[in-house]
């Protein structure tokens, strides 16, 4: 029986009650009954009885757990949405629950550095080749029996799809029969889902953007202006695709949803946390005050972290995610960071293609 003829009464599982965990559950909602997971028995208790979750009203097909057999028991298909720092963990509490008819489509935008403190953004362990670095379907891949695993990623701001604002998304992955279940899933008319079968391009590109995101937040802060804007995200784009390539992606991920259209999203809007903690850096507040004001984490911090490290491993050309870098966690004044990219050698324009 192929997914689009399962029954819509069927389940479908969340993991994660976030802002962007709980936004997926009220579309999943729209077209089935959803299982919405958290570990913590105090936060189930207030989702269920306020029917709030991530600062949004959830939908009435909805209920909140933290029975781990109910949810995997329940739901063929879940969409695991945790930060990055915590989604291997995550798969080790689950591990022994997922079984290989499970299908996985997670919709985290990080990635993980293999047998290091992942405990926060600053304790990474040392990055040595490329093979340290992994994105989270191949987590899921070794911490699991599951084999049909996909992503969902793109333009896709939480806040704007509480707000049942029309949107697009990709979902990647190697089997037509996972793309065809999340498609059935989540897809409406204010939802549209596009496939690609290039998965690790199209998470790579989602994770790559938020340390975009971070710089163009700053710039945003500084009034630096559109064509600014325009000349970081073009140079830009050019290094998430070196470092895509190094990590193994096919850079056609990166010119479509899932990069392209995800940097336009998260480049230009406040409501991206990404943008907002770098337009928060360039006001004048510390990268540590920041984080403790901020209830949601900002990948982009972590991802710059990581990419930095391979990037001076690899002999990487990335000067933007170099400044970044230095600007969050070494105090490198904005106005240098600008200045240095300003008078950085000159490169063809397009040369990645």
């Amino acid at each position: 029986m192929t997914y689009k003829n399962a029954s819509k009464n069927k389940p479908v599982g969340v993991i994660g009650t976030g802002s962007f965990g709980t936004a997926v559950a009220n579309l999943l909602a729209e077209n089935h009954p959803v299982i919405l997971y958290s570990r913590r028995s105090e936060k189930v208790e207030e989702i269920n009885r306020t029917k709030m979750s991530g600062g949004q009203v959830l939908h009435n097909r909805i209920t909140a757990t933290n029975d781990k057999d109910l949810l995997c028991d329940s739901c063929k298909l879940i969409f695991p949405s945790v930060p990055s720092k915590h989604f291997r963990s995550m798969l080790r509490d689950f591990a022994s629950r997922l079984l290989p008819d499970h299908i996985l489509i997670h919709t985290t935008k990080g990635l993980d550095v293999v047998d290091k403190d992942n405990s926060d953004d600053e304790k990474i362990g040392t990055i040595t080749t490329a093979s340290d670095v992994l994105t989270m379907s191949q987590v899921i891949m070794q911490e699991t029996n599951v084999k049909r695993i996909g992503c969902m990623s793109g333009p896709n701001l939480a806040r704007e799809l509480a707000l049942k604002q029309p949107a697009a998304t990709v979902i990647a992955s190697k089997f037509d029969e996972v793309i065809e279940a999340g498609r059935f899933a989540i897809r409406s008319p204010r939802f549209q889902v596009y496939c690609s079968h290039n998965i690790i391009g199209i998470e790579l590109a989602g994770v790559l953007k938020n340390s975009l995101a971070l710089a163009a937040g700053a710039l945003n802060g500084m009034n630096l202006g559109q064509n600014a804007l325009a000349f970081l995200i073009s140079r830009g784009i050019r290094e998430m695709i070196q470092l895509g390539e190094a990590l193994g992606a096919d850079k056609s991920a990166f010119l479509g949803l899932a990069g392209i259209g995800d940097i336009i999203a998260t480049c230009t809007s406040p409501l991206s946390r990404n943008f907002n903690v770098g337009y928060r850096i360039a006001q004048g507040e510390t990268l540590e005050y920041i984080l403790s004001t901020s209830s949601e984490v900002a990948e982009g911090l972590r991802t710059v972290n990581i990419c930095n490290m391979l990037g001076k491993q690899l002999g990487l050309d990335i000067p933007i995610i170099f400044t970044t870098y230095r600007v969050l966690f070494e105090d490198m004044d904005l106005n240098e960071g600008l200045s240095f990219l300003m008078n950085y050698k000159n490169t063809f324009d397009v040369d990645f293609i």
